[in-house]
């Protein structure tokens, strides 16, 4: 597999554009721990031997990442996910939803709905978030937070949950790293703090001015990152929780 590093970014494109992207996220640099329960949506989705990220968008509906895809429990308003903390409810998942055109080889409509088994309770420490009401694109340069259990080095997991902010990045920049991108795709992060979400964080969701606008999706080990932008998804969503 190719292993891109920051400088050869460009480089990489050339010999290997997908590289088993979404594979390749690093960690949450320049992060902190989250204050506790300050994102109240977060959902940690426990697989075996490892887990991604996911977000609540209705009582009994978790939003996360296609390439998430195995067998899941759902566990939300944890912080740290290693205590059993009394905030937490743990659900199974009744039904997967994938999109149907995901492809795990381009990473493209890289987002999947799991039907819970029971709805929660909704509190102070599990809440839905809402979703994007248009299609319309994010300026350039608007601030965004992830959050997420990832690597918060090259080999040190965290079980709090940590955060840290990224901004909208210029599509027409994003391409030039990554030639595939579609209008599925939003790219976020910055070259001048290294900051971009890591390989635990896989599903969980870009926040923007308190709207879940993207899903965490892939990237090369350095920002920006690639997220699954979902108001290119809202009929699909409707239509999906409808049934």
């Amino acid at each position: 597999m190719c292993q891109p590093q920051p400088l050869l970014a460009l480089l990489l494109l050339l010999s290997c554009p997908w590289a088993s992207a979404s594979a390749l996220r690093g960690q949450i640099v320049g992060g902190h721990e989250a204050q506790p329960h300050s994102h109240p949506y977060m959902a940690y989705l426990k697989i075996d031997g490892s887990g991604c990220g996911g977000f609540l968008v209705a009582p009994d509906w978790v939003m996360t990442a296609a390439h998430c895809m195995a067998n899941i429990t759902v566990i939300l308003g944890a912080h740290n996910i290693h205590n059993p903390e009394k905030s937490q409810q743990v659900r199974g998942v009744l039904s997967y939803h994938m999109h149907p055109e995901y492809d795990p080889v381009s990473v493209s409509n890289d987002i999947m709905l799991l039907k819970l088994t029971s709805k929660v309770i909704l509190n102070d420490y599990v809440k839905t978030i809402p979703l994007p009401k248009t299609s319309s694109d994010l300026p350039t340069g608007t601030k965004c937070v992830i959050a997420g259990w990832g690597l918060i080095d090259e080999d040190e997991s965290t079980n709090k949950l940590f955060e840290t902010k990224v901004s909208i990045y210029s599509r027409r920049k994003c391409i030039l790293f990554y030639p595939h991108l579609n209008s599925g795709m939003v790219c976020a992060g910055s070259f001048h703090e290294l900051k971009d979400s890591s390989q635990g964080d896989s599903g969980g969701p870009l926040v923007c001015n308190n709207v879940a606008q993207g899903i965490v999706s892939f990237g090369h080990n350095a920002p920006p990152g690639v997220y699954t932008r979902i108001s290119n998804y809202l009929r699909w969503i409707k239509n999906t929780m409808k049934k």
